[in-house]
């Protein structure tokens, strides 16, 4: 018997006397990555994590929210409050975040972490270049704001951020608490405040 192998449509068809080995599903599982995989950041994870921020960033307002020796302190300290987007083994998308004890969000909180706080600093939210504009942004943000409702002792979520970004956090269930105290170089930013009340939502898998 004759097999017919085709590895492009713009390729005609040629055919193999010899049987075609057929590698079984469970070997094959065992030599491929997850497809997508949702995991907390460590500080092996640290030098994509700067790579994708500086790229996010500096392109547009000069600044990065964490340099890297700040990256490796939170992933070092709290990789608990951290959450990457992996796709075939490949940092996708990502959160830091940091534990703060006080009302609102200072200078200090840029970056300092306080273990065993109720409130959560979200310092940064990126997405690598090639996977902007696919909504990424939204669906990590809201994996990660489920998974903090699955932590005991925490209360809300922070952060601070430019104008243009409010609108993105309100329809993430973020709401505003006015001009931030916080000042990067000439920019400006609103504080912006997420509840962590009640039960993670229902859903398969979801951990909780």
């Amino acid at each position: 018997m004759t097999h017919q192998l085709s590895g492009s449509p713009f390729l005609k068809p040629f055919f193999l006397k010899a049987p075609v080995r057929v590698v079984s599903p469970l070997r094959q599982r065992r030599h491929t990555l997850p497809a997508s995989e949702f995991r907390n950041l460590t500080p092996q994870d640290a030098i994509s994590v700067f790579e994708i921020e500086r790229e996010a960033f500096v392109s547009v307002s000069g600044e990065c929210p964490l340099t890297l020796d700040e990256v490796l302190n939170f992933l070092g300290q709290c990789p608990e409050l951290s959450l990457g987007w992996f796709e075939e083994g490949q940092l996708v998308a990502f959160i830091i975040g940091s534990g703060w004890d006080k009302e609102r969000l200072s200078q200090e909180a840029m970056t300092q972490h306080i273990p065993g706080s109720s409130t959560v600093h979200i310092h940064v939210l990126s997405v690598h270049r090639h996977c902007r504009q696919q909504g990424k942004g939204s669906i990590l943000l809201w994996r990660y704001l489920q998974y903090l409702r699955c932590m005991p002792g925490l209360r809300r979520a922070v952060l601070i951020c430019e104008d243009f970004l409010v609108p993105f956090y309100h329809k993430a269930g973020f709401k505003e608490r006015g001009p931030s105290a916080i000042t990067v170089s000439n920019m400006h930013f609103q504080e912006m405040e997420y509840l962590l009340r009640g039960q993670a939502y229902t859903r398969r898998n979801s951990g909780c």
